[in-house]
């Protein structure tokens, strides 16, 4: 009965997916309803640019750079690339425009290579339709999408977000430039309300040849964009090469009555993989039978072997164990012995820990509909703001695991606010430069860094020294057993039994568990889709969480069997291997569903898959570590030992 309970409870916690992050918006009828442009982006690299880095029609911008200034962004829309700013696509409520000229762009003459004389930003523009680049917008707060109908399974329509730039070119057909959009705008009429509200935003991509438009592009008459010839992008010879490019919009509103205010990003969610609708009830229930079954066998092995074992070592009349001791209790004087490095993997657990608390309460809020895909960056700049947070629990982790294994210091505190953070900021850092290079849309700016180095210097690491304050002032953490002065003679082990094997072994079942997730989680950060199913994510996070403390308990006392009782850094690591199926995966992904063929796409990649794959290693292996270390004490504090 409890097991339909949870998983009742489940159900409902799946369903908690979105609630809407700004508040609703009534337009009158005639009224400007203002079209913004975000960072156009592309599956086939991993750099955003600024939409005006390209040759479009640019709103006049600040000073003499010409700039056009972006909105207010948090950290988390630049660290994921968006950089939304006004555009000169003027639109009024209900009201259409068959065709609407918005102006003419011409490359300076000046503005050419000096050997070819091709111009510059026509080739600009080539390559980024060439790479796939796609075109992003934004009207009241709903992104521009195109829209297509789904025919594999389920039917229906499938929302893609953006539109392409033009369609790229090859030996035989020249690139073509999509110059003219065909906009769509659904909108509700709210009872009781004066005004209507916008409940979508679609559009179709056009190559429209640029005298055409000049010639025939007025909002007094009808305009049919797929009869006239296409517009391509020609650089050479310079006889033939395209000497400048014409730019329109049509907008058609249409009212939806099936679809309200609160439920308008349900078709951009849905359609975040449409061929998948049901795979993610199937990995969850599939991972959850596995997961079930598993903890019935480890339970009852480990509690008939741990039961069977207390009966034979602790009853005084089995003189034949009293004379000779064998399996786990032989080394009862040896397994609490310091480690080596403890130090350092107090550290990590204190960091495992923080990590922990940040992902947990991220997770809360997730699952409240406070970070849903409507509030841009919030994601980020949660995980951001909630690590700095957790430092104070950091901190007071490693104090305890420190004053257990008799090294405390403040060094062993501070390496905890800088050790696990610093790495990550320096390679953060270096692909930072190689974005700033590129001039993409998501290089952290000068000032942006400082403020990160004010929350970790100025928020965090005094965090985690408040919290390991508050840790040594606690008492030590006394061990159940005693530790001999010289060590035990540690036998030979079996090679199923060492190290490399078994934390290779490990980290295969939590990773099993949750792979499947992971490609719908990969998808959101390369491929440019929304993930909203936080429900599932925190059922697999479940999942994951307690098979990283089954895999080492189980590994660990099978170790302790066979004599060997150096099991405080490999129960860290028999979860933590996790990790490195990560990016295992991460390479099979890339390999097929990404198509990134330039050198800075790939060390971007990896280099932010290797940070993921590091994090998700300190945080797994630190759930593991603490089960065992609990299980340990557990067991050899119920040992009668003479």
């Amino acid at each position: 009965m409890r097991f339909y309970f949870l998983l009742a409870c489940c159900l409902a916690i799946s369903s908690a997916f979105y609630l809407p992050g700004v508040a609703p918006r009534e337009w009158l009828e005639g009224e400007p309803v203002q079209i913004k442009v975000n960072s156009i982006k592309s599956t086939k690299t991993a750099i955003p640019y600024d939409f005006y880095s390209i040759m479009v029609c640019r709103p006049e911008g600040i000073g003499k750079s010409n700039k056009v200034k972006a909105e207010a962004e948090n950290m988390g829309e630049i660290l994921w690339g968006d950089s939304i700013k006004p555009s000169r696509y003027n639109v009024a409520m209900r009201r259409d425009v068959t065709c609407q000229k918005v102006c003419t762009t011409k490359p300076k003459p000046d503005n050419v290579e000096k050997k070819t004389g091709i111009s510059k930003p026509m080739k600009k523009l080539k390559r980024r339709i060439d790479d796939e680049y796609r075109g992003n917008m934004i009207l009241d707060n709903l992104p521009i999408s195109e829209v297509y109908i789904w025919e594999g399974g389920e039917r229906g329509l499938y929302y893609r977000r953006g539109y392409p730039l033009g369609q790229p070119g090859n030996k035989t057909h020249p690139t073509l430039v999509h110059n003219h959009l065909g906009l769509t705008v659904k909108y509700h009429k709210p009872e009781g309300l004066p005004g209507y509200r916008v409940v979508g935003f679609e559009v179709m991509a056009y190559s429209v040849a640029s005298d055409k438009i000049d010639a025939d592009c007025d909002p007094t008459r009808d305009f049919d964009a797929e009869s006239y010839p296409a517009q391509p992008i020609v650089l050479t010879p310079a006889e033939t090469a395209t000497k400048f490019l014409s730019w329109s919009y049509s907008i058609h509103w249409v009212e939806d009555k099936e679809v309200a205010w609160s439920s308008r990003w349900d078709h951009y969610l849905r359609s975040s993989d449409a061929s998948a609708s049901n795979i993610h009830w199937f990995a969850i229930v599939n991972s959850l039978m596995i997961v079930l079954c598993l903890t019935g066998m480890v339970a009852m092995i480990l509690l008939r072997a741990l039961h069977k074992d207390f009966n034979r070592y602790n009853n005084p009349d089995n003189e034949e164990e009293a004379q000779e001791e064998t399996g786990w209790k032989v080394v009862h004087s040896e397994v609490f012995r310091e480690p080596a490095y403890s130090g350092i993997l107090a550290v990590y657990v204190g960091t495992g820990s923080q990590l922990l608390g940040m992902a947990m309460v991220t997770l809360f809020f997730a699952l409240l509909g406070f970070l849903s895909p409507a509030r841009r960056g919030g994601l980020m700049t949660a995980l951001l703001v909630l690590f700095a947070l957790m430092g104070l629990l950091g901190g007071f982790v490693t104090a305890i695991m420190a004053k257990m294994f008799h090294k405390q210091s403040w060094q062993t505190i501070f390496m905890t606010g800088l050790w696990f953070p610093g790495q990550v900021f320096v390679v953060f850092f270096l692909l930072d430069l190689m974005l700033w290079a590129k001039q993409a849309a998501n290089a952290v700016p000068f000032i942006m860094l400082l403020g990160l180095i004010a929350l970790w210097f100025f928020v965090s690491v005094p965090l985690v020294c408040f919290g390991g304050a508050l840790g040594y002032k606690r008492p030590a953490i006394a061990h159940p057993q005693a530790v001999s002065q010289i060590p035990r003679f540690i036998p030979e082990q079996k090679w199923h039994m060492r190290a490399p094997v078994m934390v290779l072994c490990a980290g295969s079942v939590p990773f099993g568990a949750a792979f499947i997730e992971l490609y719908f989680i990969l998808s959101s950060l390369w491929l440019n889709k929304f993930y909203y199913v936080f429900g599932f994510f925190a059922i697999v996070f479940a999942i994951l969480l307690v098979t990283c403390a089954e895999i080492s308990i189980v590994l660990v006392y099978f170790q302790l069997c066979y004599e060997d009782y150096r099991w405080w850094w490999r129960s860290f690591f028999c979860s933590g291997s996790s990790g490195l199926y990560l990016f295992l995966y991460g390479i099979y992904y890339l390999a097929t569903n990404l198509n990134m063929g330039n050198i800075s796409s790939l060390i971007l990649y990896f280099g932010y898959m290797g940070l993921l794959s590091y994090t998700l290693f300190v945080m797994t292996g630190t759930v593991g570590f603490l089960a065992t270390w609990i299980f340990v004490r557990y067991i050899y504090a119920a040992l009668k030992v003479d």
